[in-house]
């Protein structure tokens, strides 16, 4: 069981310019790549992102926002003149190198925000004024075709390219501070999901047991506060508990009924998820076997998640186990995780499947999902992971198989 004791002082203070050093190195390390890579700058639109070279962090992502990163030089955080307080409130980057466009540039067919930040960059040196490289990401979530569009009209001497994830990349192992940071969220995910498994009784409307949830979620422990995640709780139950991603409604619960239950517990927007699933009664044979199977397989999985193992070879050695019980899993069975904003928890990079060969490092979090999902019924449990030297460590311990209500 992680203690508190894990978190230092300085990591659980709310000032985020404690982490200001962090922040300085992060974005050293980017401005490397892009000189290995012979890039003239980088455009960081996803949130994540920018909060792990800034740490700006507000609900301003549904706006075109950048951080405008040259390969020498200085950074600058663009963001809706509205929202540049915020980054001065939050963003380690000095006053100077933030900036707002004006509200005018705001939902308009005319004339795009994109075109405000990359005639701003060009103003402040940090994109090329004359023909150059620079990298976008192009696949993260609010970086709109529009946007993309405006960027080129604007900067049409520029060539455009992928940045391929390569925020994120860098995002994969974890200092020792991100590291205790993650064990604090685990703490949140533990209290929960015990406050999830204690309110899933026959009779209450699942809207009354998400609100438990989320009100755990938000208060955290004594000594942590909780935050929001970046997915809302997912609760299939009885017959769409074969179905993963579906969220509540306001039906009740019923006896002879199973629910799947997957949340997370955030501290410092770090996420540790967690999924169980919870039996109404006693559970019909096909569920037990399927739970039994299913734990026997996340053993030889957390066996072979050790450094210089390969997500490969984690995924093998689940499948393997798992073929034995005549069962089998089409789906990964885990990904990346750490820093997270709507809509997603992952970090998009490293996946638990058969074709990823990216060797495990010390440092690395992965939640590993077993979701088994059949026609009309289905059996999830799961586990959040940090790779270390000695194997595997669950960041949010907690009671495994499935959880039979009387």
């Amino acid at each position: 069981m992680s203690d508190i004791t894990h978190v230092t002082a300085a990591e659980q203070t709310a000032d985020p310019h404690v982490l200001r050093p962090e922040h300085e190195e992060r974005m050293a390390r980017l401005q490397v790549a892009l000189q290995d890579a012979d890039h003239d700058a980088t455009i960081v639109t996803d949130p994540a992102n920018l909060y792990y070279l800034t740490g700006y962090n507000a609900w301003s992502f549904y706006m075109p926002q950048a951080l405008l990163v040259p390969a020498s030089g200085l950074a600058h955080l663009v963001l809706r003149a509205m929202d540049a307080r915020g980054g001065q409130h939050s963003a380690t980057l000095p006053e100077a190198q933030i900036h707002g466009y004006p509200e005018h540039y705001v939902h308009r067919t005319d004339i795009h925000p994109w075109e405000w930040i990359a005639e701003r960059g060009r103003e402040l040196g940090v994109l090329p004024a004359g023909p150059g490289r620079v990298t976008a990401e192009l696949d993260a979530h609010y970086f709109t075709p529009r946007g993309f569009l405006a960027l080129g009209r604007t900067l049409p001497q520029l060539q455009l390219l992928d940045s391929q994830e390569l925020v994120n990349w860098m995002r994969v192992v974890k200092s020792d501070t991100e590291i205790a940071l993650m064990r604090a969220a685990g703490q949140v995910t533990r209290q929960a999901m015990r406050a999830a498994i204690d309110a899933l009784q026959e009779g209450r409307r699942q809207c009354d047991v998400v609100s438990d949830i989320q009100c755990a979620q938000s208060k955290g422990t004594p000594s942590l506060g909780g935050d929001y995640p970046a997915i809302v709780p997912m609760l299939p139950t009885g017959s769409t508990a074969g179905t993963p991603h579906l969220t509540w409604c306001e039906d009740t619960l019923r006896r002879g009924e199973a629910t799947t239950i997957e949340l997370a517990g955030v501290h410092r927007r770090y996420h540790v998820p967690l999924a169980r699933t919870v039996s109404l009664g006693p559970p019909p044979p096909r569920l037990a076997r399927t739970a039994e199977a299913t734990g026997l397989a996340l053993e030889k999985a957390l066996a072979a998640m050790r450094p210089g193992s390969t997500p490969a070879l984690v995924h093998r050695a689940f499948t393997q186990e798992l073929s034995r019980h005549g069962l089998h899993k089409d789906s990964r069975i885990g990904y990346s995780i750490g820093i997270g904003y709507p809509p997603d928890w992952g970090e998009r990079t490293v996946s638990l499947r058969s074709e990823d060969d990216t060797p495990l490092r010390p440092g690395m979090c992965f939640h590993m999902i077993l979701g088994m999902w059949m026609d009309d019924w289905g059996y999830e449990t799961s586990e959040s992971v940090l790779v270390t030297d000695d194997g595997p460590e669950l960041l949010a311990p907690f009671d495994q198989g499935l959880v039979i209500h009387p």
